[in-house]
């Protein structure tokens, strides 16, 4: 149930609440209504839009919600923020907070999905020796793979012989780059749009992360020995059902960056 529940001391009786649900299941009567439980996506645009904080909806308390006036960010700060942001693949190697990691995590949950499925799993790892042994395990198997000339065909398995020689005989980590955690977003299959829900939370995870001043790496290297090595994947504790998004390495970065790049003009194509 909804809990759809009006406070009637509080309520103008605008019928913004109507206006703006996507369902358009709301109805003054004389005060908003729901007239159709089933039809709720559970948005809470109606608590939201209300501007008297009239409207509770599956429980939640609005006065509990933080109000938007005078506090969203400058938009000179964020456009900085997204032109800025680079892909940074050296780490200091160190944990970071757990706390910090789960206060990411929250506010990335925020996130918008398809239909409000809200069904993006983040399944991270917290703590660097964790990674380490993920490491030593995917390698292991990448390396069995390529003795045995068993590794995909393509870019992918030049990129996984690579994984493996830069980590046996340099020492050097290109599958995680380095960085002491990982996160990968999955989804149901049975979703309305699972993969562009994955990709859209893990964009929202990397600008609040770079925010935090977090360095971050989509980690297509490792999205590939994932698909190579399924029997590793199955031990994440990723749902069978679920597909897999992208994976992003994460950490405190070794590197700082003092300006932005400079792009060429946006490719845009106006229709008339």
């Amino acid at each position: 149930m909804n809990q759809f529940r009006i406070d009637e001391e509080r309520c103008i009786q605008c019928g913004e609440c109507a206006l703006d649900c996507p369902s358009g299941i709301i109805v003054l009567d004389p005060y908003p209504k729901i007239s159709n439980q089933a039809g709720c996506i559970r948005c809470q645009h109606c608590l939201a839009v209300c501007p008297t904080a009239a409207v509770s909806v599956l429980g939640r308390d609005p006065d509990t919600s933080t109000p938007l006036q005078g506090k969203l960010p400058d938009p000179a700060a964020l456009s900085i923020l997204i032109k800025g942001r680079r892909a940074v693949r050296r780490y200091l190697d160190q944990d970071l907070d757990p706390a910090l990691i789960d206060e990411l995590l929250e506010i990335s949950c925020h996130a918008p999905t398809g239909v409000n499925a809200a069904s993006v799993l983040f399944t991270v790892v917290k703590e660097r020796a964790v990674l380490h042994r993920l490491r030593e395990e995917l390698i292991d198997r990448l390396a069995s793979l390529k003795e045995a000339g068993k590794l995909p065909g393509g870019r992918a398995g030049t990129y996984l012989g690579l994984v493996v020689k830069a980590w046996r005989e340099e020492g050097r980590d290109i599958l995680f780059r380095g960085a002491p955690h990982l996160v990968i977003t999955s989804a149901p299959t049975y979703a309305p749009c699972p993969t562009q829900d994955c990709i859209i939370a893990l964009t929202t995870f990397q600008l609040i992360a770079h925010a935090r001043g977090i360095g971050t790496v989509w980690d297509g290297i490792c999205m590939m020995a994932l698909a190579a090595c399924p029997e590793v994947t199955g031990k994440l504790g990723i749902p069978a059902d679920h597909s897999l998004g992208y994976a992003m390495a994460f950490g405190a970065p070794a590197v700082e960056y003092h300006r932005t790049v400079q792009r060429d003009p946006a490719l845009v194509n106006v229709v008339k």
